[in-house]
């Protein structure tokens, strides 16, 4: 199971748009409320998340999806659970995914160091020990980033490639009427 996590501020298209394309893929993803269950995005939209932090039980997990906004990475970021089960999936293996800003909370974590990452345009420097990338996403090993909510499909087709392979996310894609 993928969970995406929702803290107030968090940035509403790279959430939605990325557990929408996910789920089209066929994984399974829920969400996760941090500080509760209806979680209030950037710009005033309201989501009521499939579960609370307090709620999330890890024995199932395959990967870990942060969306970007401000100040919902931040709120991510100094959330101690989000801390503990981030550091707990990268450290064995699973997928950790982060668009926008959020990369930068894997930076600070040291979990991008020798490998290629991307992030909304000024985060750079917060990557730490990563090589820039200059796609729209980057995957590398059990990571995987983007730059913002205008490549928030393309992020949920980098995590269907990641699980089934890229003909099914470039399905996907085409299903959507992107270009593939």
């Amino acid at each position: 199971m993928l969970y995406c996590f929702l803290a107030p501020g968090f940035e509403e298209i790279e959430a939605v748009a990325t557990v929408d394309t996910v789920r089209r893929g066929g994984l399974e993803v829920r969400t996760v409320g941090v500080g509760g269950k209806v979680v209030t995005g950037s710009h005033g939209i309201p989501v009521t998340a499939d579960l609370t932090v307090d709620e999330f039980d890890a024995a199932d997990l395959t990967g870990i999806i942060l969306p970007g906004g401000m100040p919902g990475t931040l709120n991510l970021d100094k959330d101690p659970t989000v801390d503990r089960l981030l550091r707990a999936a990268y450290e064995s293996g699973k997928l950790v995914a982060a668009i926008c800003a959020a990369p930068s909370l894997l930076g600070k974590r040291g979990m991008l160091e020798g490998r290629t990452a991307v992030c909304y345009d000024g985060f750079e420097e917060q990557l730490l020990g990563a090589r820039i990338g200059e796609g729209a996403t980057a995957t590398d090993g059990n990571v995987i980033t983007a730059r913002g909510a205008g490549v928030a499909i393309d992020f949920g087709c980098a995590i269907i490639a990641y699980f089934c392979g890229k003909e099914k996310a470039a399905s996907v894609a085409r299903s959507m009427k992107c270009p593939v």
